[in-house]
C-alpha cells in the first residue's frame, strides 16, 4: 500500500482568461493573488460601491476604466471571459443569473447559492444559456485531494465504511454579522460546513441524511451541527457512513478521515486547504505520506481556476471534478438538515 503523488496539472500552464470580480471583498483579494501566479488575467471588478471597486482595481493593477460601480456593468464589459461571483451566498443566486443572462462563464462562490431550488434555477440557466458554470469548491482541485481520490480509485484502504471530517471556527458572535443574519442566509453550516458535507460527497458519493443535531442562535440560525449521512444505496448490513460536524463558535481542528477495513487516510488541518494526508494502517503505523504540514494557503485557489479555463477553453460546460449536479445534491442536503434544526 503506498500513495502516489497527485495528477494535477501545474496552474501556470492552463491557458489564459480574462476574468472579472463581481464582488471585491475578503476572498476575492485572495483569488486575485493566488491568480499572478497563472497566465490568468483579472481585468475588470464591479462593486455596489465606486470607491470599493476602484480601491481593489488599484491594488491589483486593474485598469481604472474597468473598476465598475455596478455588477450590471462589470457583467456587460465585453473584456470579460469568466465572471466570479464572490458575493456572500445569500446573492449567489441574484448574481450568477446577472453573469449568465450576460453570457459570461461563471465561477460561483461556496456555498452555490442558500438554497436547492435557488441552485437547480442557477444550473437550468447555465444549461440554457451553454455557458460554463461551476461552484468554487476549491478543495476538489488542490493536489492533496488527487492523491486521496487516487487511493480510493486503486483501492488503497480496502473497503472504505467510514468518513469522518469537521469545520469549526470561532466567527461568532464576534465575527461578521452576515453569520447571524437569518436573511443573509447565515449560520454554520452554508459557510463552514459545506467543506466536511462535499468532502464525505467526495468520498462517498450521493448521500442520504440519517441524523441531526445541533444548536440555532437566538437570531434563528445554526450555531453548531452535527450531522451523520450514509451512502446512498448502502447495503443494509455494512452501511458506509459519514459523520460531519460544523460550528461557528468555537475554532474545531478541522481535519478528516477516510477509514477503509485495511487502513484509513487522515488529512491535517486544514483539510479543506493545501495540506498532508498520511497513510495510516490498521496496527496505527504510518504508511505513507504526501503533502506539508498544516496551514491554510490560499494561493491554492488558482487551481480551480486553473481547472476552469482548461474546461472553457476545451469547449466543455462544467468540470467532472465538481459536477453542477453535485453542487445541487449538497444543497437538498444543506436545506434537509436546516429543516430538521
Amino acid at each position: 500500500m503506498r500513495l502516489n503523488a497527485p495528477r494535477v496539472p501545474d496552474p501556470a500552464d492552463a491557458p489564459a482568461l480574462r476574468w472579472g470580480i463581481l464582488g471585491p471583498g475578503w476572498i476575492a483579494d485572495e483569488l486575485t493573488t493566488s491568480l499572478r501566479r497563472t497566465k490568468q488575467e483579472v481585468v475588470a471588478v464591479g462593486s455596489r460601491s465606486s470607491e470599493r471597486a476602484s480601491a481593489f482595481a488599484a491594488r491589483h493593477g486593474i485598469d481604472p476604466a474597468h473598476a465598475h460601480g455596478s455588477y450590471e456593468a462589470l457583467v456587460a464589459d465585453d473584456l470579460v471571459d469568466v465572471v466570479y461571483v464572490a458575493t456572500p451566498h445569500s446573492e449567489h443566486h441574484e448574481h450568477a443569473l446577472l453573469a449568465i443572462a450576460a453570457g459570461r462563464h461563471v465561477l460561483v462562490e461556496k456555498a452555490f447559492t442558500a438554497t436547492a431550488a435557488q441552485a437547480r434555477a442557477v444550473v437550468d440557466a447555465a444549461r440554457a444559456a451553454d455557458v460554463f458554470c461551476m461552484e468554487a469548491m476549491w478543495t476538489r482541485f488542490l493536489p492533496h485531494v488527487d492523491v486521496i481520490r487516487d487511493a480510493l480509485e486503486r483501492g488503497v484502504l480496502g473497503e472504505v465504511l467510514a468518513v469522518h471530517a469537521d469545520h469549526g471556527q470561532n466567527l461568532w458572535p464576534v465575527g461578521p454579522r452576515r453569520l447571524a443574519d437569518p436573511r443573509l442566509a447565515g449560520g454554520a453550516l452554508l459557510d463552514l460546513g459545506i467543506y466536511p458535507l462535499s468532502f464525505a460527497h467526495l468520498v462517498l458519493g450521493e448521500l442520504e441524511l440519517r441524523s441531526v443535531d445541533g444548536e440555532l442562535t437566538p437570531e434563528g440560525v445554526d450555531e453548531w451541527v452535527v450531522a451523520t449521512l450514509a451512502a446512498a444505496g448502502s447495503p443494509g448490513s455494512r452501511p458506509r457512513l459519514a459523520h460531519v460536524s460544523t460550528s461557528m463558535g468555537v475554532r474545531t481542528p478541522t481535519t478528516a478521515s477516510v477509514c477503509g477495513t485495511w487502513a484509513r487516510l487522515d488529512v491535517d488541518g486544514d483539510f479543506y486547504a493545501p495540506s498532508q494526508v498520511r497513510l495510516v494502517g490498521n496496527d496505527g503505523m504510518v504508511l505513507g505520506a504526501w503533502g506539508r504540514a498544516a496551514g491554510t494557503d490560499h494561493g491554492g485557489l488558482r487551481y480551480q481556476a486553473a481547472e476552469l479555463a482548461r474546461r472553457v477553453t476545451a469547449g466543455e460546460k462544467e468540470s467532472p471534478l465538481m459536477p453542477l449536479d453535485d453542487s445541487i445534491h449538497l444543497m437538498e442536503l444543506m436545506d434537509a438538515i436546516r429543516a430538521r434544526l
